[in-house]
């Protein structure tokens, strides 16, 4: 209890000192609200844009039933197999897809344009170019470009390669990094993708695109196989299909030449060749099934997102009000002025009188 008391009586003395000596304080709240001021405008704005999808997967087993008998006539079971199935990319694992360097990448040479301007550039050369930084990291900016490399100079989009970067590239990398997010909700798997970037347009067609982007790269991932069973199969209709267009023609021609004929060599080539027709002909048509099953099955295994809530170009700014950095400064004068009545004020003392001692 009476440490306690003692720790009251000591914050009141304090609180006194401060208000006794209003003049230091209010000295050392202006040249923090000054700091602040300049600290604020010279903090670039930015702004943040969010796309909420929701992924709707089919269970990759259910096709209609027309098409299950087709399958079970033709002697394919797709049924069991597709619903054992289980995708190696799934919604928890999404963020970890956009913040690949792969897909950081491929958005390097996406065409953005900032609000104020009239001139598409890409967003790689964006970055680099119109990023606003605050006049405190000019010093480090400068040390970097005396030690850039030749690499370091490239500027296109085209000559960026994921398994080589310089460190300029690397450095952009990160940058795009830093500004994206991807939130997946693990009770419903809703999506929430953002974007920020000192420009709010640029935000927007960025939030618009790494959603599409991550849309497609799914849809290709779950779809890869049924596309290649897909192609398979219709090279394999268009090659069915022509051999039995071939022995059609020939029985045709030769049933036409000998028409008039009876021997039974000419009967036992005509029923050779008629055979050859017909079996061509199950061929072609139980190929031409399975092209039917091949195509339902990329659209049953295509994934559906539905989009929430659009990219819309933000009004407000997502970065800290420039009011609220301003009140922070003042803040810390008032912390600056506490500590230099309670120690600095006294240790400055204490130096002069050692040195006029010494």
């Amino acid at each position: 209890m009476d440490t306690q008391k003692n720790y009251e009586i000591d914050v009141f003395g304090i609180i006194k000192k401060m208000i006794k000596e209003w003049e230091l304080l209010l000295s050392f709240i202006v040249v923090a609200a000054v700091v602040g001021v300049i600290v604020a405008l010279n903090t670039p704005k930015t702004y943040t844009t969010t796309v909420v999808l929701a992924p709707e997967f089919s269970n990759g087993g259910s096709l209609p039933e027309g098409l299950s008998s087709i399958a079970s006539m033709v002697g394919v079971n797709i049924g069991n197999n597709a619903q054992n199935g289980v995708d190696a990319i799934y919604p928890q694992i999404y963020p970890d897809v956009l913040m690949s360097s792969d897909f950081i990448v491929n958005l390097f040479g996406v065409e953005v344009q900032q609000e104020d301007e009239d001139i598409r550039k890409s967003y790689y050369k964006h970055l680099l170019e119109d990023v606003k930084v605050p006049f405190w990291n000019y010093p480090m900016i400068w040390i970097s470009q005396l030690l850039s490399t030749p690499d370091d100079t490239i500027h296109n989009a085209k000559e960026l390669n994921s398994f080589s970067l310089t460190k300029k590239q690397s450095k952009v990398l990160d940058m795009v990094r830093a500004s994206m997010s991807c939130i997946v909700d693990k009770n419903t798997s809703v999506i929430s993708i953002s974007v920020t970037d000192f420009d709010r347009k640029v935000s927007a067609i960025m939030a618009d695109t790494v959603q599409r982007r991550l849309r497609e790269y799914i849809t290709v991932y779950r779809t890869q196989k049924a596309r290649n069973d897909l192609e398979y199969t219709e090279k394999l209709y268009k090659e069915s299909k022509a051999e039995y267009i071939c022995a059609q023609q020939k029985y045709s021609s030769y049933a036409d030449s000998n028409e008039d004929l009876w021997l039974e060599s000419f009967k036992a080539k005509r029923d050779e060749l008629e055979n050859e027709m017909q079996l061509r002909y199950n061929i072609y048509t139980q190929i031409s099934q399975q092209l039917q099953l091949a195509k339902a099955k990329v659209q049953e295994r295509t994934p559906v997102f539905s989009v929430i809530q659009g990219a819309t170009i933000p009004i407000k700014a997502s970065s800290m009000p420039r009011s609220f950095i301003v009140l922070i400064y003042m803040f810390l004068g008032i912390l600056a002025d506490m500590l230099w009545i309670l120690y600095l004020r006294n240790f400055v003392k204490r130096q002069k009188v050692f040195k006029k001692n010494k």
